[in-house]
């Protein structure tokens, strides 16, 4: 067990390591951890300890773009309590992953371009101390699976995933996740690449597609744009049916068939 050292007010230190039982989940699954902590040299008053998720976004500004680390969930996990110089002690959470939360791994795999991590925060002595991240790898969900397995064996070959700073209708985030691939397939001769966002819910997920024509760039406008839902309970054929619809709509509508 490795502790993290937080410099409490007044110069301090407190001990702190979080230990996430299940760092792979799924969107809407329960995240497991123990936070263990250990005072310092004083004793203090802890206001709360708070789990943070975070995730790294693009964000354009003007010309440019940068990247900048996002909070998509906190939530506290004990309220005031006294901690004693010196003294171990642990609180144990759990988390309900948000449904939105995007995808960082695929089979168990970490999936290039994405970082999303867990941070825990102590509010210690009028002052918040932050640890260090803990890696959080989001698997898909089933009915996301079949759709990025369908891709596949429709040709498609990933390029990269990043998170762009925004909030898409429907959602509650405010970024929004882009898996991006090559054109493959009988599709390879209409477009060159392909965008994918996934708006995920309880029960159903709309399924966001944007690809650019042949010869020109991405763009935003509706002719190149596909927006359909999936339930969770539409088995993989029924799956890989509406992704085909949501490809020959788009493509119809830019006249490529």
């Amino acid at each position: 067990m490795v502790f993290r050292k937080l410099m409490a007010a007044f110069g301090a230190g407190v001990e702190v390591d979080t230990v996430l039982q299940n760092s792979h989940v799924r969107p809407g699954e329960v995240l497991r951890g123990q936070v263990n902590f250990r005072g310092g040299g004083s004793d203090y008053r802890v206001e709360g300890i708070f789990i943070d998720f975070t995730a790294v976004v693009e964000v354009e500004s003007g010309d440019n773009e940068y990247k900048s680390t996002y909070s998509f969930l906190r939530q506290q996990i004990t309220g005031p309590f006294h901690l004693a110089a010196g003294a171990p002690q642990s609180a144990p959470f759990q988390i309900q992953v948000p449904w939105e939360t995007p995808i960082s791994a695929i089979g168990g795999h970490p999936l290039r371009g994405m970082q999303l991590g867990v941070s825990t925060e102590l509010a210690l002595a009028g002052a918040l101390d932050k640890g260090d991240l803990d890696p959080l790898f989001v698997n898909p969900l089933p009915a996301q699976d079949h759709l990025l397995g369908a891709l596949d064996r429709m040709g498609f070959r990933f390029k990269k995933a990043d998170l762009e700073r925004g909030t898409l209708h429907g959602s509650r985030m405010p970024f929004f996740q882009e898996i991006e691939y090559y054109a493959g397939g009988e599709y390879h001769r209409h477009f060159n690449e392909l965008e994918l966002t996934f708006i995920a819910g309880p029960q159903a997920m709309d399924v966001i597609l944007e690809a650019d024509k042949r010869g020109g760039f991405l763009s935003s406008s509706h002719d190149s744009y596909s927006r359909f839902t999936i339930h969770y309970n539409d088995h993989p054929g029924q799956v890989e049916q509406s992704l085909r619809g949501g490809l020959q709509a788009m493509a119809q509508k830019r006249g490529w068939f």
